[in-house]
């Protein structure tokens, strides 16, 4: 028996121009559906799911995404990640993202809810080489607590590293613990109860599409905070706080936007959830 309890390996390869899938495999409560095609010239996108429903104590996940050279892939989630109670172990979720050169990525999941007394630790290793493009965001959310308490899980705890030929080039690492910390405090959440992250790696970042999305986040209607960060290789990362998960939802699609049309000349797909 696998100690895993769900396990995904996708390789995209780029055929004639075109980004097909080389090899799909997957056990356990992970799944993806079917690529969609929302136009003819564009390239896949796979839906994650998880057939559990939720993450349960213990319960633990490894994804395995390699892009070939000028592969290119949106990846996205179903719907949200509800992490459960985990009276006696946390959960883990392990993924590793493989670009080779020129290749491009959208990691674009719906929000992970944490409910009371969840525990969850994930791990993400992203291996990129010259030229390959990244656009990856998290958000996470406290979920429902009989109490009404805005932070009943007990820990969240987020470890990206970026390599960029395998030089470590970024390391981001989020742990919230409302057991031992006050959430409200300065440095932590500051009297909000979603963050949410949006990182970007390519070479076509420049001053004037940081002060675009600067702009851009600036018109956004609602009570949130957010601030922009240069990364030691050219690329940003935005953070952003907020009371709603729909509004920082709307703030990284927003960003969204503004990249594809700067680099791209379009628009991003729109990722319909049923």
């Amino acid at each position: 028996m696998s100690e895993w309890t769900g396990v995904l390996d996708l390789v995209m390869e780029n055929r004639q121009g075109r980004s097909v899938a080389k090899s799909v495999y997957f056990q356990g409560a992970f799944k993806v559906m079917r690529p969609v095609y929302f136009n003819k010239n564009s390239y896949p996108c796979y839906y994650l799911l998880n057939p559990g429903g939720g993450y349960l104590d213990g319960d633990r996940y490894r994804m395995k995404v390699t892009l070939g050279e000028q592969a290119k892939l949106t990846l996205t989630t179903q719907s949200a990640t509800k992490v459960y109670r985990t009276p006696t172990e946390q959960v883990y979720q392990e993924t590793v993202f493989h670009m080779g050169k020129d290749s491009y990525l959208e990691y674009l999941p719906d929000a992970l809810i944490a409910y009371k007394d969840a525990r969850c630790y994930q791990k993400n290793s992203i291996y990129m080489e010259k030229g390959a493009t990244l656009l990856y965001s998290e958000i996470l959310t406290p979920g429902w607590s009989p109490e009404g308490e805005k932070f009943s899980y007990d820990m969240l705890r987020l470890k990206t590293k970026i390599y960029m030929e395998n030089q470590l080039v970024a390391f981001d690492h989020i742990k919230l613990h409302p057991a031992s910390q006050n959430m409200n405090e300065l440095g932590f959440m500051e009297g909000y109860t979603h963050l949410g992250s949006f990182i970007v790696v390519g070479e076509k970042t420049s001053d004037e599409l940081l002060d675009r999305l600067y702009e851009r986040i600036q018109q956004e209607d609602g009570d949130f905070a957010f601030g922009i960060s240069r990364l030691a290789v050219p690329g940003f990362t935005i953070r952003i706080m907020a009371n709603f998960t729909q509004l920082i939802e709307r703030i990284i699609s927003a960003c969204h936007h503004v990249i594809s049309d700067e680099w791209h000349q379009t628009k991003p797909s729109f990722l319909r959830k049923y």
